[in-house]
Order: C-alpha cells, then structure tokens, then sequence
C-alpha cells in the first residue's frame, strides 16, 4: 500500500482528523493511517523505564479500554519504549523524546524518565478516548528548562484535592516545577513542630486553622517528583512575615527573630531532605538590617538548598537565582550576573480572562525564543491578593487552567514576541497562529476540562471596528447623534481589531501595547461589531468593562453603571443594562471577596438577538488617564462576546 506522507508545520493547516496537541511538539509528520490499539497488548522497554513510567502507561492504556498488559513478551510488540542517553535530538535536553507510530506499533525513545514520561503524555492526545493513534513521527523537546506554576495558599489556602488536580494538569502539559508560596502576611500553612501554635487558627487572619501538616506536605513532594514535577517551596523572609511577627511577638530581621527563622529554616530541611530548592523571597520590604539575607542565604544553602529571591527585592546574593516580577520587556543574555526565571506580567491575577489567552500566547519569555546559559525559563503566577469565599472562587475570577495551557505550550514550544500585548495580532499571520493555538484550546477544554472550570470561549472571530476619538471635555456622559445606531459617517476609523475583549489602554500602558497608540484624555471612542444569528432569540453574552484585579481593594461600580466611566453596550439599537450589582458602590476592601464583578464568575447577559446580522455598539468614554488611586487603575477596555451554552 502506498503510503502518503504530509508535512505540515505545527502551527498552521492541522487536518480536522489529526488530533489536537498540546503543547505543539517541535516537530511532527503525519502520515495517512492509524494503529488501533487491542484490549491485549504487549509492551518491550529498554534501558532505565521506570515503575512509575510503566505505571503511567499502564494507567493511558486502561483508559482506551485495555484489559491486559503483558510486559513480558518477545512477540507482537505493540509498544516499544527505550531510554537511550545517547539517542540524537537537536536539544540536549533530559526531557526530549521521539514517538514514531505506523502500522507496527508505537516506538517511544528518550533520553531519560523524564522524556519517557513526556512522550507518554503526547501519546495520552494522540490516542484521544478511543486509543486510536493516527501515523506520526514526532520529535520533540522543551525550548525552557524552567516551566512553573506558582500557587499562593498563603493568603487563600487550597485543599490538597485541589493542589492534585492542578499538579496533574501541570503534568499533562509538561510544566516541571510548582512554586508552593504557603507564608504570608496573612497566615503561615506548614505545620512546624517545635512552634504549632504558628499555624493557630488564632494567628490567621483568614481561612483560619487551615494549614498543612508534615503528611500533607510530604504527599505533594511525592506527587509532583511521581510526575516528574519539582516542587519549589518558599518561606518569604524578611517581607510577607506578619504571620511571624504576630505569634513570636518579633521582627523576622531581629537578633531574636534571626535565631527562630534559622530553626524554622533546619526543621524544614530535616523534615523534607531532597529538595534542592528553596526561594526565600525577600521583596516588598525594607531592609533595615543589611546582613540578614546574605546570613539566610548562607545558613539555606548550608543546610543544602540553592536559593531563589524576587527581582526586584533585597540584597540577595550573586549566585541566587532571581526571580523577576516587576518592569518591561528584557532580553536576558548570557552577560546577565544571575541565573533568571523570569515571572514578569505573568501575573493571572491582574489579567482579564480572555485577555490572559491573548498576553500569554504573544508572550517571549524573558526575551528569548529560547532558554540560554542564565535564562532557566519562565514562571506563571496566581496570586489572588483578595480573599474568596471558596477555594473554585479563585478559578472562576482567574483563567487558571486556560492560562496553565496556553504558558504549557509557549513555555515548550519558545517563541513570541518581546513586545507585550493585550490584544489579538491584526495582522494575517499573528491572527492565524493565534486562532490555531484557540481552536487547540477549545478542543482540550471539551476534551479534558468538562467538570472543572474553564473560564474561556472562541474570541479570535470577533471583528471590532474603533471609531473615534471624539472630544467629551471630561463629560463622560456627553451623547453622540444617534450614537446607538453604529453608523459614524463622520468619525474618523482607528483599526479593526479582533477578540472579546479589546484593551484600548492597558494601565501598565508604558510596558504592555493597546489598541490605541496615543490614548487621549477626555475622549470617546466607540466600537462596533456584528453578531450573526441563525434563528434569532435570547443569547447569553459575556460583557464587561472593567474587569478589576484581583490583587487590589478595587470599587465596585455603582447601581445602574458598568463601570465609573459610563460606558454603554447597544445591540440593534437596545441598550443593554448593567447587572444589579450586589455590592453597588462598596469601596474596595481586599477582605470582602468578589461576587460578581467580573463577566466570567457572574451569570451571562442575556440579549435577545434578530435573525441574521445584529449590530452592536459600544460606547467607551474616559477622563482622566490615571486611575483614581493605585487599588483602582485605570483599564480602559471593554468585553462583548457571544458564548456557548454549556
């Protein structure tokens, strides 16, 4: 039988019959066919295949429905998985792998467990439900080798169910390190032997008396290194210690406090030998006794423990990796002083849900398509400064999973632009790949996500046409002739733009690009889209215009407004009200948790559409370009998308 082959670049052009991966690999040929795997099969490995890797496999093929596995056999090999430290790849990477599937079977070869274990998560897609596993060969390796995820449970704490759940979708999409962030100002979660009473309820100022015990930590060290996952605990010193302070009645930078951290820091590590990292923090804090953190950093890496600390932050030590968190773009060299992860405007918690799609599959990790001598990679952060009711809250207010996927794929794959961006690319090709990578998404969320929360729908086909600007003189109530309409004749086009959301003006506008170039003060500007409607009727919608961090003790909008700007929506010259809001007017306390803020952790608008075209008109007017304070920046901006049932 003639066998067709077709090349296709991972990014664009992927057949409807070729299952959806990702993180895109590297490199991937498909070819015409498919290998069905039986209900009895038989499995070879060679070199280093551990249990636990046999274990994953053996889990993958029970899901297609597999009844026995014979490890044993010399004949009718199904599956071949060898490790080889010498097999070829264009990386040196530990972590990469080749699968060729054909009409013999499936041949796996990696360099290490780690490889073995990746490409056991890319033949877990490629088989989809049904373990029908199309022709392919597939190279395939990390362009970082840092790709991490870090969860505050300090300030709201999260069940062990959950962390698992999180960790194992790290797992699936190849991300190796979870950052568990657990001391805070607002409560200290590990349980410390020699002083419990640190982790009294009575010394929390939230989730009172949730924290972690020695089981419940030495379980997550195991799950993660099971998954090829390394856990990176930090103990923020001297910064985010009010917890400290308040149960040992001194500073963390004091002569009493140095010798009850140093014991903290001992206890830690004989109670969790292994682990190479620790980040000891040390930003957002004034330093008034200068040899605090050289002596932590000495007494940590004594006790055997590489240190890790926030850039911009105190004086850390040369040979302590830095983590950045705060300023623009930079390319990280070789020339940089310090080993680099870089977390800059990788912040979920001050990202618009769809916006957080958009940031991050633009997104070149710390300047470089790929890792280098002092750029290790790359972390995503989630640190939800404002409390929540319920541990799911902070998946609803936040895009947790469709940020972890879309960081999964560009923290493999490498790539994106230095510019930061807020908005979809207009151009052909930046809008293509961008679609592409959606259409992946969506089909992971359908395919993986259908009981957990996944706070993203398609926005790459919503066209939006600015008009304006159109001089208000501060009066952000200021109407246009028949502005309702959508016909503006006589203003002037600023560009079509694509997406649900459309940032005109970031408020970090000075390091991440909106749609408008030169925003001015006292102006209107209107968008104006159409939605098509087969039969007509009510259709739920995701609108917003002001989707407030989750970090900062931001207002919420008064009674009858959308935001404190009065912005409009109209659809076929109706207007659409805002929501009754159920803390209309309240000043921002960052104790009293977010209900409805936000469009994707409130119900849908529900807007009654006609058959065929419907025009829909916002109206975006502003004053001043700085917000009120600094808990409420201004983000000019808007979200109007038409979503799915579900």
């Amino acid at each position: 039988m003639m066998m067709i082959v077709m090349m296709i670049s991972p990014l664009y052009g992927m057949s409807e019959k070729i299952r959806p991966l990702l993180p895109m690999p590297q490199s991937v040929t498909w070819k015409t066919g498919y290998y069905q795997v039986k209900q009895v099969i038989c499995v070879r490995t060679k070199g280093d295949v551990s249990t636990t890797d046999r274990q994953t496999l053996t889990a993958l093929l029970s899901d297609w429905d597999v009844r026995r596995i014979d490890f044993d056999s010399k004949e009718n090999i199904a599956i071949t998985i060898s490790c080889n430290k010498e097999m070829k790849l264009p990386s040196s990477s530990l972590e990469g792998y080749r699968i060729v599937i054909d009409k013999r079977g499936v041949n796996i070869e990696a360099r290490a467990g780690k490889g073995v274990f990746y490409a056991l998560q890319t033949l877990r897609q490629l088989g989809g439900s049904d373990g029908k596993l199309p022709y392919c060969d597939i190279t395939d390796y990390p362009s970082f080798r840092w790709r991490g995820y870090l969860v505050d449970v300090g300030r709201n704490f999260q069940s062990i169910q959950v962390l698992k759940e999180q960790i194992d979708m790290m797992a699936r999409y190849k991300l190796n390190i979870f950052h568990f962030h657990f001391t805070e100002d607002i409560a200290w979660r590990l349980i410390s032997k020699k002083y419990p009473g640190l982790t009294d309820s009575a010394n929390m100022e939230r989730w009172k008396g949730k924290y972690y015990t020695v089981d419940d930590m030495q379980q997550l060290i195991r799950y993660c290194r099971d998954r090829h996952i390394q856990l990176v605990p930090e103990i923020d010193m001297p910064g985010h210690s009010a917890a400290f302070r308040r149960y040992f009645k001194t500073d963390m930078q004091s002569d009493s406090g140095i010798a009850i951290i140093k014991e903290l820091l001992k206890e830690f590590a004989t109670t969790y030998p292994g682990l190479p990292y620790l980040h000891i923090g040390g930003d957002e804090v004034k330093i008034h006794n200068q040899a605090f953190l050289p002596m932590m950093t000495k007494w940590t890496e004594d006790l055997g423990l590489k240190t890790i600390g926030w850039e911009p932050g105190g004086n850390l030590q040369p040979h302590t990796i830095r983590q950045l968190w705060m300023g623009g773009p930079q390319a990280i060299t070789n020339d940089s002083p310090f080993e680099v992860i870089d977390s800059k405007h990788l912040y979920i918690n001050h990202m618009d849900p769809l916006e957080t799609v958009t940031t991050l599959f633009y997104r070149e990790l710390g300047g470089q398509s790929s890792e280098n001598e002092k750029l290790m990679g790359a972390t995503l952060c989630s640190w939800p400064d404002r409390a929540v009711h319920h541990e799911r809250d902070v998946f609803h207010q936040n895009a947790v999973y469709p940020a972890l996927l879309t960081f999964a794929e560009r923290s493999w794959r490498g790539g994106g632009d230095f510019e930061w961006r807020s908005n979809i690319k207009t151009d052909v090709k930046g809008l293509t790949q961008f679609a592409e990578f959606e259409k992946r998404l969506l089909q992971h969320k359908r395919l993986y996500f259908k009981d957990l929360i996944f706070p993203y729908y398609a926005q790459s086909g919503q066209k939006w046409m600015l008009y304006g600007p159109v001089e208000n003189k501060g009066d952000l109530s200021m109407v246009l002739k028949n502005e309702a309409t959508g016909k503006f004749t006589a203003l002037k086009k600023i560009g079509e733009f694509y997406g649900g959301t459309i940032v005109l003006r970031h408020w970090w506008a000075d390091v991440v690009k909106g749609a408008i170039d030169r925003p001015l003060e006292n102006s209107t500007v209107y968008a104006v889209s159409k939605v098509w409607s087969e039969k007509g009727g009510n259709q739920s919608f995701w609108i917003g215009f002001n989707d407030l961090s989750r970090s900062y003790a931001s207002d919420s909008p008064n009674l009858g407004t959308w935001d404190d700007r009065m912005s409009k929506i109209w659809v076929n010259g109706r207007e659409v009200l805002p929501p009754n809001w159920q803390h209309a007017g309240q000043k921002g306390i960052l104790e009293l948790p977010l209900v409805d803020e936000g469009y994707s952790y409130r119900s849908p608008s529900i807007v009654l559409l006609e058959k065929g075209w419907n025009t829909v008109v916002v109206k975006l007017p502003v004053g001043k370009l700085n917000g009120k304070d600094w808990q409420n920046p201004l983000k000019w901006m808007f979200t109007c998308l038409p979503i799915e049932k579900e």
